[in-house]
């Protein structure tokens, strides 16, 4: 599932909802783009091992109060992101650790209500598209 969220303001597509997923991830491209401080960053040395046990090495992590809401309601979280330099036609991965704490993609709104959070099509069409062009990161990044 593909959503958006805000972030600091910030209107963040391309949001892939990953269940299998055991990190959320706030790619670098996306993390510079939004003008946080690199000061606010915490170190992490581990790495994640992929599916296919490739091994990523990350830049640290953030916890960024992100937003999540439907037409009307809304519920803000606080999330623990790792920063990942890869290519990939997203930009945020969200996996069970977020998706444990909303409860799921339907979550109570700060008065009590239902809120749902819905997908868009049409980005899930562009983001699979985009993902079969994408070239695979032989290095990272450089220190």
């Amino acid at each position: 599932m593909v959503i958006t969220v805000e972030i600091d303001k910030f209107a963040i597509a391309k949001v892939l909802v990953d269940q299998g997923s055991s990190v959320d991830i706030l790619y670098w491209e996306t993390f510079k783009k939004m003008q946080i401080s690199k000061a606010e960053i915490q170190p992490y040395n581990g790495q994640m091992v992929g599916f296919s046990g490739e091994r990523v090495d990350t830049r640290g992590f953030i916890d960024l109060f992100t937003t999540f809401s439907d037409d009307y309601l809304n519920k803000t979280i606080n999330i623990r992101y790792l920063l990942v330099n890869a290519n990939t036609s997203y930009n945020i991965l969200l996996g069970r650790p977020s998706i444990n704490r909303l409860k799921a993609m339907k979550f109570p709104s700060v008065n009590g209500d239902i809120a749902t959070v819905h997908v868009d099509q049409k980005i899930v069409r562009e983001c699979y598209v985009a993902s079969l062009k994408v070239e695979p990161t032989r290095r990272l990044y450089t220190t």
